[in-house]
């Protein structure tokens, strides 16, 4: 039997979806947040990124630069990792076929936000343009990037960036699930104590609620929609761009 889920008492969390570069799209999801919020009573207001913040859309840097802010400024602004960061680190590291994926799936996009040129990325070899990015992506950033947790909890309600293995302790998990897992965890319907609030694989139409499992990644770099849903006891609610 499924245990009624509840946050913690006196919070309110809002967990923000995939934003993948798009950083007009965030800030005026945070605009719509902040409205929202005020026309609550009181609470100690969180907010959670739940991963993918870079690739895919233009404007990586500036959103990563606004995030390192945020989050730097304030304990209540948490961002997750997800397997975009993941690779970006690990292509940065040196891991040739991590720069290879990684360029592939959307992050020639973020190299171009930071200044790398895209007739060097379309022609030379990945070496030489994991070269360039290491001169043009300042290191502080890399470890900021390197530092994100891959779990949030707050009363039973679990913030991640994929999902879970089912079965497996939390303290358990594999770290590579946290931030890849995808048909394993959103097709499980074996009943668990956590509700798992994800982003990682795409609903346009919204987010996807089953017992167990929440998704909240609408596909914002190709669908505009960026979605964010509000958690208080165990109340939920929905906002959304577009």
């Amino acid at each position: 039997m499924t245990r009624k889920w509840r946050i913690a008492k006196g919070e309110r969390i809002y967990a923000i979806g995939d934003i993948h570069g798009c950083a007009d799209l965030f800030a005026a999801l945070m605009s719509l947040i902040r409205r929202d919020n005020a026309s609550r009573p009181q609470a100690r207001t969180r907010i959670i990124i739940l991963g993918d913040v870079v690739d895919r859309g233009p404007d990586s840097k500036t959103l990563v630069e606004r995030l390192v802010k945020y989050s730097g400024s304030s304990k209540r602004f948490s961002v997750l990792k997800g397997n975009h960061e993941q690779t970006m680190l690990a292509a940065l590291s040196g891991d040739l076929a991590a720069a290879e994926m990684w360029i592939k799936f959307g992050g020639n996009a973020t190299l171009i936000s930071w200044g790398v040129e895209s007739d060097l990325i379309e022609n030379a070899s990945t070496r030489m343009v994991m070269f360039r990015a290491r001169q043009c992506i300042p290191p502080e950033i890399l470890k900021w990037l390197g530092h994100l947790k891959l779990h949030i909890q707050s009363g039973n309600v679990l913030f991640v960036h994929a999902g879970l293995r089912s079965g497996v302790p939390l303290r358990k998990q594999d770290p590579l699930d946290l931030m890849w897992i995808r048909h394993e965890s959103i097709d499980d319907t074996i009943p668990h104590p956590l509700l798992v609030v994800h982003g990682h694989t795409i609903w346009e139409d919204g987010p996807h609620v089953q017992a167990n499992h929440i998704g909240i990644d609408t596909g914002a770099y190709r669908t505009g929609r960026l979605t964010a849903l509000g958690f208080e006891g165990g109340s939920v609610w929905s906002l959304a761009t577009r």
